[in-house]
């Protein structure tokens, strides 16, 4: 499970680029000359990280980082052909164009056409990485079949006995016709989710079908039941409902093998024999897809903590499956920030505290929390569906029973919030929409504290919190699963933040930042993260729904007692709280309701709550949202590059040392994995 940022407050900053992806070995700017942001187009800025103490650490740390990097760069096909199966195709095309095309580069229709596959690449496919619609290029048909005629037919993706111009006809109405594939995940109310989507989790088959067929396949009465479906496709095999596995020798196998033979070289340089064995297991489970393997895998994987290096590789997340089922491939290396991992000891050394002392029925409380463990981490190399656009923190197993008995593991991003902070500052967003200047400063003392807190909270107890009745279906909330679990971790956390044992344990001085945090939280809510919606467009996204259900729901519960009040000024909308001790009491109430959903499998309660709260926009509410934040000048998302790792060896081809380049290229990294990394044909 993985906290977004809750929006993107990037302010351009237009100094000059100081290093690119070509000027291997170049020492890093100090702090103050460090520029973030890489590029900027349409709604979408592109920012560096840095890797703080890299340096430091042991040359064993180095090279086991190097090689879980190379495994976290070799899975990015698989995602884009699970985004939607014609991805690869267009990928490869619009890559061909870039490097071969020999007409004009300097007319406004080339210029569209690289804005267009610069959203194509952050998105890894055609479809938005938020909102799933399907990108409108901003040149013609016509201009399409110019640019593929134009270019190498020799590194055009034709297929067998396929001319130039058929493979430019194939593309067009996929790319430019606005009802077909129009939305990666379609999860409206009465649609069939699996057909109105557009993704590749499933071919030729209904919602109906894939239901009934998980439904013959699960045993409600298993204690540990697997995650049935999380690395398959579902088609029809001569009338027949089946599966296709993701595997060596397998659907997506030549990737899995350059990701297993990567993983196969940090096995060998691991940094304790736990680690070897769960890296056994994880490169067994590659081969075989077998989920009883993954299992056996997470359960180790969960228990092995306190690592200076650690990482996260594999078909993890569900968000991208209308049903909630299959999952994403993705990676995350990272090392441990040490110092800043003891806020989050304190928070797990009383996860047990947190837990009594939860809002929700006692009988779905956990009587013992098991094996939290949550740290404060540095991003090494991202990958797969967590790059560009990157998670702010991850709280892994999914499984219910993995997390009940093993335990599981939080992390926090720390250097990928620090360069999201640092590019924030002086944007004017607070100005703009915080009700007054009280508000503001609260946010500007206490922001970075309030934000890196809920985080850890969301991500270290909040998902870690309660369980199910004894028979609950794990999947019983299908579709509405993934923004129920999101909510359930926001109001964990948000409750505690105002709870006096945060100051008592340490982790706050007063409950000044847990003030500016529910201030935020509403605000975002209520009112901001709809700048990330288009006109008439309802929300769709599990993170916005999960915001947008909580605002909206506990605005409602404690409107007679005038708990949180909108207010016109000056013709803007604001929002004010004007009890913050009453607003966490709603908080707890909804926690408790919102656990009960969980536990007992009430699909039709969750359903209400989603759909009621979660999912609508006011129109007017919107369209001056939209104006105030134009106005702004501000991109409401934001992504990464890589660094660059260049290992150095010795005359013996041992490694030495691995030197650290930050790229300041993003086209330029795009086309260089395009080459480098990719090991899926585009038919």
């Amino acid at each position: 499970m993985k906290n977004y940022l809750l929006i993107g407050t990037i302010a351009f900053m237009g100094t000059a680029l100081l290093t690119s992806c070509g000027q291997a070995g170049k020492k890093a700017a100090p702090e103050a000359e460090f520029t973030y942001e890489v590029d900027r187009f349409e709604d979408i800025s592109v920012l560096k990280y840095r890797l703080p103490a890299f340096e430091q650490l042991s040359i064993a740390e180095k090279e086991f980082i190097y090689y879980l990097s190379e495994a976290a760069l070799c899975g990015r096909d698989i995602l884009w052909d699970q985004n939607f199966k014609y991805n690869m195709l267009i990928r490869k095309t619009i890559e061909a164009i870039i490097d071969t095309y020999g007409g004009d580069r300097e007319s406004d229709e080339y210029r569209a056409f690289i804005t267009y596959a610069k959203r194509i690449f952050f998105a890894n496919g055609i479809h938005h990485h938020y909102s799933n619609d399907k990108f409108v290029p901003g040149f013609s048909a016509d201009y399409l079949a110019q640019l593929i005629g134009g270019s190498d037919a020799a590194r055009l993706p034709l297929a067998e006995g396929q001319s130039v111009e058929e493979l430019a006809g194939f593309l067009s109405p996929i790319l430019f016709d606005p009802v077909l594939y129009a939305k990666k995940v379609d999860q409206s109310e009465g649609t069939d989710m699996i057909t109105a989507s557009a993704n590749n989790f499933y071919e030729g088959v209904s919602q109906a079908e894939v239901e009934e067929y998980y439904s013959s396949l699960a045993d409600r009465a298993e204690p540990r039941p697997v995650s049935w479906g999380l690395n398959t496709k579902v088609l029809k095999v001569d009338g027949k409902v089946t599966e296709i596995q993701w595997k060596s020798g397998g659907m997506y196998g030549s990737a899995i093998d350059r990701i297993v033979s990567w993983l196969e070289k940090a096995r060998d340089v691991a940094l304790s024999e736990t680690q070897k064995k769960e890296l056994d297991l994880l490169i067994d489970y590659y081969r075989t897809a077998d989920l009883g393997t993954w299992d056996d895998y997470n359960v180790l994987w969960a228990g092995n903590t306190g690592l200076s290096v650690d990482y996260i590789n594999g078909f993890i997340e569900t968000y991208g499956d209308p049903m909630g089922m299959k999952a994403t491939w993705e990676a995350v290396v990272q090392y441990k920030d040490t110092e800043a991992s003891k806020r989050t000891v304190l928070i797990t050394e009383n996860a047990q505290w947190f837990e009594d002392h939860s809002p929700v029925d006692p009988q779905y409380r956990k009587e013992k929390v098991t094996g939290v463990a949550a740290s404060v981490i540095n991003v090494a190399m991202l990958g797969g569906d967590c790059y560009p656009a990157s998670p702010l923190g991850i709280n892994l197993p999914n499984s219910n029973w993995i997390r009940t008995e093993a335990g599981s593991k939080s992390v926090t991003l720390a250097n990928i919030t620090d360069a999201k902070d640092i590019v924030a500052r002086g944007s004017g967003f607070l100005e703009e929409f915080a009700y007054d200047q009280t508000e503001i400063d609260r946010a500007v003392q206490w922001g970075s504290l309030s934000d890196a807190l809920h985080t850890d909270m969301h991500e270290c107890i909040g998902h870690a919190s309660g369980k199910l009745a004894p028979g609950t279906d794990p999947n019983a909330l299908k579709n509405y699963a993934s923004p129920l679990e999101e909510m359930r971790a926001d109001l964990f956390a948000l409750y505690f933040m105002m709870d006096p044992k945060m100051t008592e344990v340490g982790l706050m001085p007063s409950d000044e930042p847990a003030k500016a945090q529910y201030d935020n939280y509403i605000r975002n809510g209520f009112l901001t993260q709809i700048v990330r919606i288009q006109p008439g467009r309802d929300i769709e996204q599990a993170h916005m729904r999960c915001r947008s259900a909580i605002a909206h729901w506990v605005y409602e519960k404690g409107k007679s007692d005038n708990v949180i009040e909108v207010v016109t000024r000056d013709d803007k909308t604001f929002v004010r709280i004007n009890d913050y001790q009453e607003l966490r009491g709603l908080f707890g109430e909804m926690l408790k309701e919102v656990q009960r959903i969980k536990s007992e499998g009430d699909f039709a309660a969750g359903k209400d709550m989603i759909e009621n709260y979660g999912v609508k926009i006011d129109s007017d509410l919107h369209t001056e949202m939209l104006s105030r934040y134009a106005r702004l000048n501000l991109a409401p998302y934001s992504g990464f590059v890589n660094p660059v790792m260049t290992p150095v060896t010795d005359s013996d081809g041992k490694i030495t040392d691995v030197k650290i380049e930050y790229c300041s290229d993003y086209l330029g990294q795009m086309m260089e994995y395009g080459k480098n990394y990719s090991f899926l044909q585009a038919w």
